[in-house]
């Protein structure tokens, strides 16, 4: 358990020092609200299929592809879960603020928080079903959250999804590991380097939107709690419980619980910038459960080792 303490706090310490540059740059106007928002689009667009096609660059067997239909179905009944107490819970008449608080409830960092711990304590095959887990964050995200922060007609044309970034490189992904194609050099380096940049490029984005933002709004804000407490809490231990229950062990319950436990998506404050929602509060919400989870994970990924 001290171990898993260890890791997680050196995880959010990396993402406060991110943040804290976002927050320099923001303060000294180095970026603007255009510059956030024309790096928002090169996270959605670029940077997440190029996330997806890297993780998925792994040798194919039937053992595996068995694994990942598992982590698969554990990952959608997690999302399918999430969205259904969140839709129980928020009812506020504020549709910006409410749709905020579903999205931060339903959504977690389960690439940057999620996928450095899973390898410390599982190895690449935990990089693997965390890869997973993203993957259905990533078709989940690309859907109803999509549908959720939008509240667009137009972002629900069947043909815009098909052709949606986000979901292309999941497909591209697990079509190359299914196929076992390994992309030559010249192609994997470029995608390896713009993956990469999913983990500074947001933590950036909510640096700035920090320096800009009153946070007081947030923590005076009672419903923030209450999505904190099920994003942190209530939804990890319900997923390691049912998982459990439904026979599921090993690596994948570990992974599933990881992922699950990590606090809210920084995507929450990218899509709440795009689509003109309560970026502040998406800001609040991202930081604070970041900070929060340093006492939270290590608690329920312990349960979970135990358990599997």
């Amino acid at each position: 358990m001290v171990d898993n303490f260890l890791m997680v706090t050196n995880q959010v310490v990396i993402l406060f020092i991110l943040i804290a540059v976002g927050f320099l740059c923001g303060k000294v106007d180095f970026l603007n609200d255009n510059a956030a928002k024309k790096m928002t689009d090169l996270v959605l667009y670029i940077v997440t299929p190029c996330v997806m096609i890297n993780a998925f660059q792994r040798e194919f067997n039937v053992s595996m592809l068995m694994n990942l239909g598992i982590t698969a179905l554990c990952s959608v009944a997690i999302f399918a879960g999430s969205i259904l107490i969140a839709n129980l819970v928020f009812r506020d008449k504020n549709q910006s603020r409410n749709k905020v608080l579903k999205f931060g409830t339903i959504f977690s960092n389960c690439g940057f928080m999620s996928l450095p711990l899973e390898e410390a304590i599982l190895g690449s095959d935990g990089v693997f079903y965390g890869s997973v887990f993203v993957a259905v964050f990533n078709l989940t995200i690309w859907t109803y959250g999509l549908f959720l922060m939008s509240g667009s007609k137009k972002e629900r044309s069947v043909k815009k999804l098909a052709l949606n970034p986000g979901i292309l490189g999941v497909i591209a992904g697990i079509l190359l590991f299914l196929l076992s194609v390994k992309l030559p050099e010249v192609i994997s380096t470029p995608v390896k380097y713009l993956a990469e940049l999913n983990t500074p490029v947001p933590m950036i984005i909510i640096g700035y939107h920090l320096s800009k933002s009153n946070l007081k709004k947030v923590f005076a804000d009672k419903w923030a709690y209450v999505s904190m407490v099920m994003r942190l809490v209530l939804i990890p231990l319900v997923s390691v419980v049912v998982m459990y229950l439904c026979g599921v062990r090993n690596d994948i319950l570990v992974a599933c619980t990881i992922a699950a436990a990590a606090p809210v998506a920084p995507t929450t404050t990218m899509f709440a910038t795009k689509f003109k929602t309560d970026v502040q509060l998406s800001v609040g919400l991202v930081s604070a459960t970041t900070l929060i989870s340093i006492a939270t994970m290590p608690l329920i990924v312990s349960i979970a080792t135990m358990l599997a």
